[in-house]
Order: structure tokens, then C-alpha cells, then sequence
């Protein structure tokens, strides 16, 4: 799954065009690697997101196409 779709779905983003331009913007880390839109997430990568004050670390845990908003955080875990 694309990246900045795995970010709306697991709602880590709430839009998908908000996720691509932080992408393009050079925002999102993959495995500490600047990350395009295009990227194909697997299980195991740790996204960092570097929006606003604090960066937000997570590793996937799952890669799902459709999910409910209450098992969203199920395709993630925050790290420290």
C-alpha cells in the first residue's frame, strides 16, 4: 500500500492529500530515510512524522486496505 494512503487509513493523517504534500515536503520518514507518497509500506517500518512540535514515531504492525475508525490504531505502535 502506498504510503501516504496508509497514513489516511490508519488515520496517523486525517487526509490523503495532506499525507502526499507532507511527503513532498520531506516531513515523513521511513526507517530514518526521507519518504515519497509512492513508497510501498510493509510491516516492520517505522514511519516518523514530523508535523508541527513533536515528531510522532510508529511502527507498522499491520498493512489493511479498509478499517473501521475503532481498529485504526491496530495497524500501528506508537514508539518512544
Amino acid at each position: 500500500m502506498r504510503l501516504d494512503k496508509y497514513l489516511k487509513v490508519s488515520r496517523l493523517i486525517k487526509r490523503r492529500t495532506v499525507a502526499n504534500e507532507a511527503c513532498d515536503a520531506g516531513r515523513i520518514f521511513v526507517n530514518d530515510k526521507p519518504a515519497r507518497a509512492s513508497y510501498d509500506v510493509k510491516v516492520g517500518d517505522i514511519i516518523e512524522i514530523r508535523l508541527g512540535q513533536t515528531p510522532l514515531k510508529a511502527k507498522v504492525t499491520s498493512v489493511q486496505e479498509v478499517v473501521r475508525k475503532e481498529t485504526a490504531q491496530e495497524l500501528y505502535e506508537i514508539l518512544p
